[in-house]
């Protein structure tokens, strides 16, 4: 039987396709994306208020660098983001600046999920957007050394669960509409990618894997979209907890805070109808929970400096 633990409303938001989320140290604040709301967040526990930062383009996922510059992925390029202040509040426009086009050749497209190697390079992949959805995006790493390099991988509908083992060596990634979060041996410097297999597959109806992260055991944590939760597997695929958000679209989990002790999950609106929106008003809100001391691994600073 493996335990069932509730998660708790941390702050209350509206976010159409909350995301991304992350632990950054140096600003002791969560950020975030609202991908829909073309918007980025930051929140510093216990305060009342947020950074909401406004973007001229949809922003799929994105890193902080060792400069103090945020790497963007923008809906169709990778741009720098400079901000005058990691601690302010309140509204502000940001000016993106680009760095590079992703995929052009295919209108449909637009970036996705991502997050830094162990090595500090940005990896990410991208989804399509036209109905039906064909897999026809693909996963990408990209540092200032070697530019954009696409990693060859099979091409991909809805990439999602990039993440990275606490040795670097091995990279979960996933095609949300397989259901299957798969691994692959991984290497940083020559963005070299071998011998993928199958890590987890999901079983239960309606649960489709999304935003997931690695804790310092190198057990991972997958937000299931439609489940209402977030899985904690093994190293091995074994499931070994669940924790249940009240709302059904959880999009994206992250460890970390002032004592590393805390589970921040994000979650989504859209998808959902008018009726299920009215059963869970909190959707689009971040939820979380204490968790057992010593499990956040920090993220990899994008190495720009």
């Amino acid at each position: 039987m493996n335990p069932e633990h509730p998660l708790a409303l941390a702050i209350a938001q509206a976010a159409t396709l909350g995301e991304g989320i992350q632990w950054h140290a140096p600003s002791g604040r969560w950020w975030w994306t609202d991908i829909e709301g073309a918007c980025l967040y930051a929140w510093t526990p216990g305060a009342s208020v947020t950074l909401q930062v406004r973007l001229p383009e949809r922003v799929g996922c994105f890193v902080h660098g060792r400069s103090g510059a945020l790497l963007l992925g923008m809906a169709k390029r990778l741009a720098r983001l400079t901000l005058p202040d990691l601690q302010a509040t309140g509204s502000v426009a940001g000016e993106p600046v680009e760095i590079a086009p992703v995929e052009a050749a295919l209108v449909t497209t637009r970036v996705n999920d991502g997050r830094c190697d162990r090595a500090g390079n940005f990896v990410f992949g991208t989804l399509d957007e036209a109905r039906p959805r064909q897999a026809i995006g693909g996963f990408y790493q990209y540092s200032p050394a070697h530019g954009l390099r696409r990693l060859a991988l099979d091409g991909v509908a809805i990439a999602n669960s990039i993440c990275f083992s606490p040795d670097g060596r091995r990279m979960h990634y996933c095609d949300t509409l397989t259901r299957r979060i798969m691994v692959c041996d991984y290497d940083a410097a020559s963005a070299g990618v071998s011998e993928p297999r199958v890590f987890v597959k999901k079983e239960i109806d309606n649960c489709w894997p999304d935003g997931a992260v690695i804790d310092a055991k190198g057990c991972l944590w997958n937000a299931e979209w439609g489940n209402a939760s977030v899985a904690r597997y093994a190293t091995d695929g074994r499931l070994l907890a669940r924790y249940s958000a009240p709302v059904s679209n959880v999009s994206c989990p992250a460890l970390g805070g002032p004592a590393g002790d805390q589970l921040l999950v994000t979650t989504a609106r859209q998808e959902l109808s008018t009726a299920e929106l009215m059963a869970m008003p909190l959707s689009g809100s971040l939820f979380g929970m204490a968790i057992e001391p010593g499990l956040y691994l920090p993220e990899p600073l994008f190495n720009d400096a």
